[in-house]
């Protein structure tokens, strides 16, 4: 009698031949003893809800339990599922689905993972400090939540359309507490923060830094959401003011626990993947 075919799941996007999400859940795989298929879904920009529908119902080579969702879907994912945690809900945004029977379940895991990057491979207390995050998006809105958890005392929204900014920060208001919690144009955003996060598509894009260089304080620590080449611009910016450039490597494979945990029901260790992931990358750079 042949084997069943594994469980499957893919990360959908546009692009989405870059993403390291395979990689990643490969290597959870192989240390949690699960067995699993991961791979990646191209979605043609208007065509992501067919495309996922598809790929959910297809299960001639093993059932599909669900998949990560990357840019520009997010904001499309979070609508197209019957249920919601917490923190989606709060995000109006996914990057996580799971295909239960009862109806697909969204989360977004880019916020904890963000903030366990921050805190705990990066070691940087997010508590007391003052925090700016640069964007608006779908990968601002997953994370501004667990931002405001961890409890910084200042958090500045900053977004060329500030009024995408200040709809963003009035739907997070409940859940600031004592943050003080604001929304401004990236012109005007402050300055001397400890932690930058760069949430916006610029590094992609090849486009300008959105800040000016005044938001770094001393030591600040600037991340990136990108990584690889996308977010070097960035980095390379951060260190030339004083600043520890850091990129957005750690928060995926943070944000990939989380939602391998979701489907799978083991939390994996993320710091031997998270060293073999930069020395793979560091070799493909050679």
């Amino acid at each position: 009698m042949s084997a069943p075919h594994p469980d499957r799941y893919a990360v959908a996007g546009n692009p989405v031949e870059h993403s390291q999400s395979p990689f990643i859940h490969a290597a959870f795989a192989r240390q949690t003893g699960q067995v699993l298929d991961y791979g990646r879904l191209l979605c043609p920009l208007d065509a992501f809800a067919d495309t996922l529908r598809h790929f959910a119902a297809d299960d001639s080579a093993g059932p599909v339990r669900g998949c990560n969702v990357t840019v520009p879907f997010k904001f499309e994912a979070f609508a197209l599922a019957a249920r919601h945690t917490p923190r989606a809900t709060l995000a109006q945004a996914a990057n996580t689905l799971r295909f239960d029977t009862e109806g697909w379940l969204a989360d977004n895991t880019d916020g904890v993972g963000l903030v366990r990057d921050i805190e705990r491979n990066a070691g940087v207390p997010l508590a007391g400090q003052r925090v700016l995050l640069i964007g608006a998006g779908g990968a601002a809105a997953g994370a501004l939540g667990p931002l405001l958890a961890a409890a910084p005392a200042v958090l500045v929204v900053a977004n060329r359309t500030v009024a995408k900014a200040q709809a963003l920060v009035e739907r997070h208001r409940g859940a600031a507490g004592s943050v003080e919690l604001s929304a401004c144009a990236p012109a005007g955003c402050g300055r001397d923060f400890g932690v930058v996060v760069n949430a916006t598509a610029t590094s992609l894009q090849g486009a300008d830094i959105p800040v000016d260089a005044r938001v770094l304080g001393p030591g600040a620590l600037a991340l990136d959401m990108m990584y690889g080449p996308a977010a070097q611009g960035f980095i390379g910016w951060a260190q030339a003011h004083g600043a520890r450039g850091r990129d957005g490597l750690g928060m995926l494979v943070e944000q990939a626990a989380e939602a391998f945990a979701l489907w799978r029901g083991v939390m994996p260790d993320t710091a031997p993947v998270l060293a073999a992931l930069r020395e793979r990358l560091a070799a493909a750079s050679r």
